[in-house]
Protein backbone atom coordinates (compact mmCIF):
# COMPACT_ATOMS: atom_id res chain seq x y z
CA UNK A 1 0.00 0.00 0.00
CA UNK A 2 2.59 2.17 0.68
CA UNK A 3 2.58 5.86 2.22
CA UNK A 4 -0.01 8.60 1.22
CA UNK A 5 1.30 12.01 1.01
CA UNK A 6 -0.77 13.93 3.67
CA UNK A 7 -0.45 17.70 1.38
CA UNK A 8 1.12 18.47 4.48
CA UNK A 9 4.15 20.21 3.83
CA UNK A 10 6.25 18.67 7.13
CA UNK A 11 4.51 15.34 7.65
CA UNK A 12 5.35 14.88 3.72
CA UNK A 13 8.96 16.11 3.85
CA UNK A 14 10.18 14.20 7.48
CA UNK A 15 8.39 11.21 6.10
CA UNK A 16 10.19 11.24 2.62
CA UNK A 17 13.55 12.59 4.43
CA UNK A 18 13.30 9.48 7.07
CA UNK A 19 13.09 7.43 3.98
CA UNK A 20 16.62 8.80 2.52
CA UNK A 21 18.25 8.29 5.62
CA UNK A 22 17.51 4.77 5.77
CA UNK A 23 18.81 4.15 2.35
CA UNK A 24 21.87 5.89 3.14
CA UNK A 25 22.24 4.56 6.35
CA UNK A 26 22.54 1.21 4.36
CA UNK A 27 25.97 2.40 2.30
CA UNK A 28 27.16 3.25 5.88
CA UNK A 29 26.65 -0.22 7.06
CA UNK A 30 28.16 -1.67 3.47
CA UNK A 31 31.25 0.78 4.54
CA UNK A 32 30.98 -0.91 8.02
CA UNK A 33 30.60 2.85 9.71
CA UNK A 34 27.79 0.36 12.18
CA UNK A 35 27.63 2.97 14.86
CA UNK A 36 27.36 6.06 13.18
CA UNK A 37 24.35 4.56 10.77
CA UNK A 38 22.87 3.27 13.96
CA UNK A 39 22.74 6.67 15.37
CA UNK A 40 21.81 8.39 12.19
CA UNK A 41 19.12 6.38 11.62
CA UNK A 42 17.21 6.32 14.89
CA UNK A 43 17.42 10.09 15.06
CA UNK A 44 17.10 10.84 11.16
CA UNK A 45 13.80 8.64 11.38
CA UNK A 46 12.18 10.22 14.34
CA UNK A 47 11.84 13.83 13.00
CA UNK A 48 9.22 11.76 11.13
CA UNK A 49 7.50 9.82 13.51
CA UNK A 50 7.64 12.99 16.26
CA UNK A 51 6.12 15.22 13.11
CA UNK A 52 3.23 12.41 12.59
CA UNK A 53 2.47 12.21 16.23
CA UNK A 54 2.24 16.14 16.30
CA UNK A 55 -0.33 15.49 13.94
CA UNK A 56 -2.58 13.81 16.77
CA UNK A 57 -2.04 16.02 19.43
CA UNK A 58 -4.73 16.79 22.21
CA UNK A 59 -3.62 20.31 22.64
CA UNK A 60 -1.53 23.23 21.26
CA UNK A 61 1.21 22.38 24.46
CA UNK A 62 1.35 18.47 23.09
CA UNK A 63 1.53 19.54 19.39
CA UNK A 64 4.45 21.80 20.29
CA UNK A 65 6.33 19.65 22.36
CA UNK A 66 6.15 16.84 20.05
CA UNK A 67 7.45 19.18 17.08
CA UNK A 68 10.40 20.41 20.16
CA UNK A 69 11.27 16.62 20.24
CA UNK A 70 11.14 16.67 16.13
CA UNK A 71 13.33 19.86 16.26
CA UNK A 72 15.82 18.41 18.35
CA UNK A 73 16.46 15.05 16.75
CA UNK A 74 16.47 17.16 13.45
CA UNK A 75 19.68 19.07 15.00
CA UNK A 76 21.01 15.92 16.38
CA UNK A 77 20.69 14.44 12.73
CA UNK A 78 22.62 17.38 11.31
CA UNK A 79 25.35 16.83 13.93
CA UNK A 80 25.46 13.26 12.21
CA UNK A 81 25.20 14.49 9.01
CA UNK A 82 28.20 16.66 9.90
CA UNK A 83 30.86 13.95 11.58
CA UNK A 84 29.78 11.72 8.23
CA UNK A 85 30.81 14.16 5.76
CA UNK A 86 34.19 15.33 7.71
CA UNK A 87 35.05 11.53 8.36
CA UNK A 88 34.03 9.43 5.75
CA UNK A 89 32.12 10.24 2.89
CA UNK A 90 30.18 12.57 1.03
CA UNK A 91 26.48 12.79 1.92
CA UNK A 92 23.83 11.84 -1.50
CA UNK A 93 20.59 13.55 -2.15
CA UNK A 94 21.58 16.84 -0.48
CA UNK A 95 20.45 15.35 3.03
CA UNK A 96 21.85 18.36 4.88
CA UNK A 97 20.16 20.47 3.23
CA UNK A 98 17.17 19.33 3.53
CA UNK A 99 17.68 18.84 7.08
CA UNK A 100 18.13 22.22 7.52
CA UNK A 101 14.89 22.81 5.66
CA UNK A 102 13.27 20.47 7.92
CA UNK A 103 14.76 22.49 10.96
CA UNK A 104 13.87 25.65 9.62
CA UNK A 105 10.29 24.61 9.15
CA UNK A 106 9.86 23.21 12.69
CA UNK A 107 11.36 26.48 14.69
CA UNK A 108 8.44 28.26 12.35
CA UNK A 109 5.52 26.16 13.18
CA UNK A 110 6.66 25.87 16.85
CA UNK A 111 6.68 29.86 16.74
CA UNK A 112 3.54 29.89 14.95
CA UNK A 113 1.41 27.75 16.85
Amino acid sequence: MGYKRRNNAIVDKSFYFGCDIVIFCRELREKHEYEIANQLIKCGTSIGANVRESQRGVSTRDFKNKLGIALKEADETSFWLDIVEETTMEIPNDLQERCEELIKLLVSIIKNS
